[in-house]
């Protein structure tokens, strides 16, 4: 990363936490009656940064913040660049010996510096004016820039307390945008259960049958062109943003890698779901495991596989028992969720039949991926040994095509096993008899006799 960004970055927050610093200090003389070079914490100018050519000013100009939304994006950023500039809310009550409720506090689990809440921005914002804080308290509306631009948000608090006690919650792409200029990739985990794939394979490598191809490409045209369509020919008042594809077909045609090089030459990370860490046989837990990925992917343009989808998005029964009706409640948020993802929305299967209907009724296309015909495999063969190898005398890509039905996948399967044998045999030939094995040994997987 260039030292240049993250010393312009710096540079901006020196000066923004200098002119906070004098907020809260005369937030706090205010509030307690002391002496004050202010009235009130809005008479203190805020730096202009026009001139800072970093991206945190960039970040600021671009959403326009007011000074009260600037004062609370840097309390959330705070914490994570310099914790010490809100010491002075540990300051204990005399006359209880305990916090100062309108403070507001929320302890970490590991983290000793004070937790800015909701509450700590409004007494900061507002002091004790109640006509204020109602005003404020705006700020942390679902349909605010902060949370609906995935800025920032209240933590949800314990249940039954007030709604201002969570703790500002700062999107963590957000904080390394406005300090390193990079925003680093999620880590998968239980809390992001996704995993980014990626393949050294170029578009032009992709062997699919041409219906499939045709359809394919209407997933890139609509990530080239949707955001032409829905606001500059207006068409987002009458349809809804993303766009939800269906893969369907055998294992090893071509899925998988589809997904991965729409993402590579469209330029938008792809996630696969990990599905074993999304659900769980605990009501309402399944919905919360998923939301985690969709609140992470929000504003992202990623493209977000679900690999074998039957498992989350599978027909359910007919309502006849409590834990069904939960399992239909479910199916509903799936699909609501789904719906709402402005981003492309891939769901694979080896079979259509085996996907809810009240999915793919919303889907924009419906894709299969047949197993590749004798043109197809032929290509698959010629492609895939390494330029590094050569074929035997006896090898004719041509009859191998057209004798054995196999998918793509399989196909490489056998290149692989039968230039691992070449190497085993110090040699760079490959031979027929170990391109047979190792098909012999594909049919055997399923099943099938050579």
């Amino acid at each position: 990363m260039a030292i240049s960004i993250i010393k312009n970055n710096a540079d901006a927050l020196e000066l923004e936490l200098d002119w906070f610093y004098k907020i809260l200090d005369t937030r706090i003389k205010l509030h307690f009656g002391h002496e004050s070079d202010y009235k009130d914490v809005f008479d203190i100018e805020p730096p202009q940064l026009d001139r800072n050519h970093s991206i945190y000013a960039d970040f600021l100009a671009h959403y326009n913040l007011s000074i009260a939304e600037r004062i609370v994006f840097l309390l959330g950023v705070i914490p994570h660049v310099k914790p010490q500039l809100l010491d002075v809310f540990f300051t204990k009550n005399e006359a209880n010996a305990r916090d100062f409720t309108e403070f507001g506090r929320r302890n970490g689990y590991s983290y000793g510096g004070f937790l800015p809440t909701g509450e700590t921005a409004l007494f900061i914002l507002a002091g004790d004016d109640i006509e204020k804080r109602i005003y404020y308290g705006q700020l942390f509306n679902a349909d605010h820039v902060f949370n609906s631009h995935a800025i920032l948000k209240l933590d949800s608090p314990r249940e039954n307390e007030p709604e201002y006690s969570g703790f500002i919650n700062i999107s963590k792409e957000i904080v390394d945008l406005v300090t390193t200029g990079v925003v680093s990739k999620p880590i998968f985990s239980v809390e992001f259960p996704a995993k980014r794939i990626e393949t050294q394979l170029e578009w032009a490598e992709l062997v699919l049958d041409s219906s499939t191809m045709e359809q394919v490409l209407e997933i890139k045209a609509w990530v080239d062109y949707g955001d032409k369509l829905l606001n500059d020919l207006e068409l987002g008042r009458k349809i809804k943003p993303g766009y939800r594809s269906l893969f369907y077909g055998p294992s090893g045609t071509g899925k998988t890698l589809t997904a991965s090089l729409l993402g590579k030459v469209t330029g938008n990370d792809v996630y696969r779901i990990d599905l074993s860490m999304i659900i769980s046989k605990y009501i309402g837990e399944t919905e919360k495991n998923l939301e985690k990925v969709f609140e992470k992917a929000e504003h992202k343009n990623w493209i977000l596989f679900f690999d074998e989808a039957d498992a989350l998005f599978g027909k359910r029964t007919n309502i006849s028992d409590a834990h069904d009706r939960f399992a239909n409640q479910e199916v509903s948020y799936l699909l609501q969720r789904v719906e709402d993802y402005a981003g492309v929305v891939i769901l694979s299967s080896n079979f259509k039949s085996n996907i809810d209907e009240a999915f793919t009724r919303r889907f924009q296309s419906i894709i299969h991926f047949p197993m590749p015909k004798e043109t197809e495999r032929l290509k698959l063969w010629k492609q895939g040994f390494s330029k590094k190898t050569k074929l035997a005398s006896d090898v004719s890509l041509k009859n191998i095509a057209n004798d054995f039905e196999l998918s793509g996948g399989s196909i490489m399967n056998v290149i692989r096993y039968a230039t691992l044998m070449a190497l085993k045999r110090d040699s760079d030939e490959i031979i027929f008899t170990e391109i047979q094995n190792g098909i012999r040994r594909e049919f055997q997987k399923e099943g099938k006799a050579v």
